[in-house]
């Protein structure tokens, strides 16, 4: 059992006892936070239950404190003090910590993979990006934030499946058309306007430049609609082929890749005749009208046009009630900012069809601004001078670029520096992590050419140097910063946490030689970093970032 699992338990078991004698109320009681104290002196853990606790028990907090610690089993605790208003602080037995680093060290791999929930599996939907052009940072972002997300439950023991959407209806694909086509017939010689909703990339003149090199003029005796066919096929399939090999050099996977063009006509109709059925459409200046104001929205929305068209809405609540009918017990979508304002018709529309709408949950991505030499770096899409993920992970890496990318919450503006994501220094945060990881591959080297081996049972209680502790104590928190990530949807905690491992370890190594102290102490300290190796390891691979054994 996890340490603030026991302590948790030690409470809420003396508050039960204290409820069956009389000296406290029974009542629904409040969530127990526990904390690690800035100073060693205020004890392993300490909680301010008693505060929390105060206004439903009608007491005092100090008087709830004193009754609490009065009738908690004592079993693992050298001694619980009470501080100021009522603070409970907990001092451990030292057989607790290592008895609890012993089970760690003897799950070895298995550490930080907690046991399967069985619960209904999760589909995480993210990136999403139209199959017109390459990714941009602002993509890099929603695929390295979506793909920790999944690992984070996945580890947590949720059953998840990833899914990419893929935009390839409408018009955003009749402009990569028009775009394309203006640029073969600009190869060509021949005087063309370019479309104004057209694509000015560079890579549209790429494509262009393929279908000739390929095909040559063969197309111009085509009329324009029959070409316009062709050139939207070819430069999609190149332009799917494109994303899905920037994801996968970005180690972005998808368990399912999922065309909209799917959707019509038949999912959609069915959609909306399930939604006539319940009274929740209805015919207005030739148009339907979905009565999204019924269940939330601020407006009813169009789903058809007057002229029988569907709207973008009709095609997602296609999608989504495709997505519950396929067993997912909850979904959840990343996306951009931008879309705030979609998220209440959505969820009109899943309450209307008889679906409940918190079992949709939808988290916005904030922008990421690229700095260089302390300059904003200027991105404009619509002028092809934009940051791609392709040219960011050129400049700085993959693991730099990810890292990054996850040390803030998602729906926080990133300023991402540049010149700090290629520093080979401690001010670089995924070089100290990776350092850290590096420097212990390094000493296990060592240890071989002296003979130093770890053996099968270290004398783990030798471990009593204050850096040691603190070591310990934060490795021993991993599962349940797992636990914690996967309910927030926060990979950032878990990048916290990797810098705070790798910067306990660097104080350790600052304090505690390894080579060439006695064997027993040096046989425990190698078990400490071993499993120190592997949580880190074992994080940075949740975000998606590789643990170098060398530097």
């Amino acid at each position: 059992m996890q340490i603030k699992k026991m302590i948790e338990a030690a409470i809420t078991g003396a508050v039960a006892a204290a409820i069956e004698e009389g000296a406290l109320k029974a009542a629904e009681l409040p969530s127990i936070e526990l904390e690690v104290p800035p100073k060693k002196e205020f004890g392993d853990f300490a909680t301010n239950f008693a505060m929390q606790s105060a206004k439903i028990f009608r007491m005092n907090p100090r008087k709830i404190a004193e009754i609490v610690v009065e009738r908690i089993d004592r079993t693992r605790f050298e001694r619980i003090e009470i501080a100021g208003a009522g603070f409970i602080n907990f001092y451990l037995k030292p057989t607790v910590i290592y008895d609890h680093f012993r089970s760690i060290l003897d799950a070895g791999d298995r550490y930080g993979q907690l046991p399967a929930r069985g619960n209904a599996p999760i589909q995480i939907e993210y990136v999403s990006a139209n199959p017109t052009g390459p990714l941009h940072v602002g993509h890099g972002r929603g695929a390295a934030a979506g793909s920790a997300i999944v690992n984070i439950l996945r580890a947590a023991g949720y059953n998840v499946e990833a899914e990419y959407y893929i935009n390839d209806f409408g018009n955003q694909m009749n402009n990569l058309a028009r775009s394309v086509n203006a640029r073969y017939l600009e190869l060509l010689g021949r005087t063309v306007e370019f479309p104004e909703d057209g694509y000015h990339g560079e890579d549209i003149i790429d494509t262009a430049r393929r279908i000739v090199a390929r095909d040559g003029d063969k197309y111009l005796a085509l009329d324009e609609a029959e070409r316009l066919k062709i050139f939207q096929d070819l430069a999609y399939v190149e332009k799917l082929a494109g994303l899905r090999e920037d994801l996968s050099a970005f180690r972005v996977e998808f368990d399912t890749w999922f065309s909209e063009r799917t959707l019509h006509d038949e999912a959609i109709n069915s959609a909306v005749e399930t939604l006539k059925s319940k009274g929740a459409i209805y015919e207005k200046d030739g148009a339907l009208w979905l009565k999204s104001t019924d269940y939330g929205d601020d407006k009813d929305r169009v789903v058809i046009r007057e002229n029988g068209q569907p709207t973008y809405l009709a095609a997602d609540i296609a999608y989504h009630k495709n997505k519950f009918e396929r067993g997912f017990g909850l979904l959840i979508n990343i996306w951009g900012a931008d879309h705030h304002g979609y998220i209440a018709r959505v969820k009109a529309a899943m309450s209307a069809l008889g679906f409940d709408p918190e079992r949709l949950k939808i988290l916005l991505l904030q922008m990421v601004s690229l700095y260089r030499g302390g300059e904003l770096v200027k991105m404009s899409k619509r002028t092809g001078k934009s940051i791609t993920l392709h040219e960011l992970i050129e400049e700085v890496g993959i693991d730099a670029a990810r890292f990054i990318f996850l040390m803030r919450s998602i729906d926080s503006q990133l300023d991402f520096d540049l010149d700090l994501a290629v520093k080979k220094s401690s001010d670089n945060p995924v070089y100290y992590v990776q350092y850290a990881h590096a420097r212990i591959s390094s000493i296990f080297r060592q240890a071989t050419e002296v003979g130093l081996e770890l053996g099968s049972k270290p004398r783990l209680e030798l471990l009593t140097h204050s850096t040691e502790v603190d070591l310990i104590n934060k490795i021993a928190g991993y599962e349940e910063e797992i636990d914690r990530a996967a309910a927030e949807y926060a990979p950032q905690r878990i990048a916290a946490y990797c810098h705070d491992v790798a910067a306990a370890f660097h104080s350790f190594y600052r304090e505690c030689r390894i080579i060439g102290v006695e064997e027993p102490l040096a046989e425990a300290r190698l078990a400490l970093i071993k499993v120190t190796a592997h949580v880190i390891r074992h994080a940075l691979g949740l975000l998606g970032v590789s643990a170098p054994t060398s530097m």
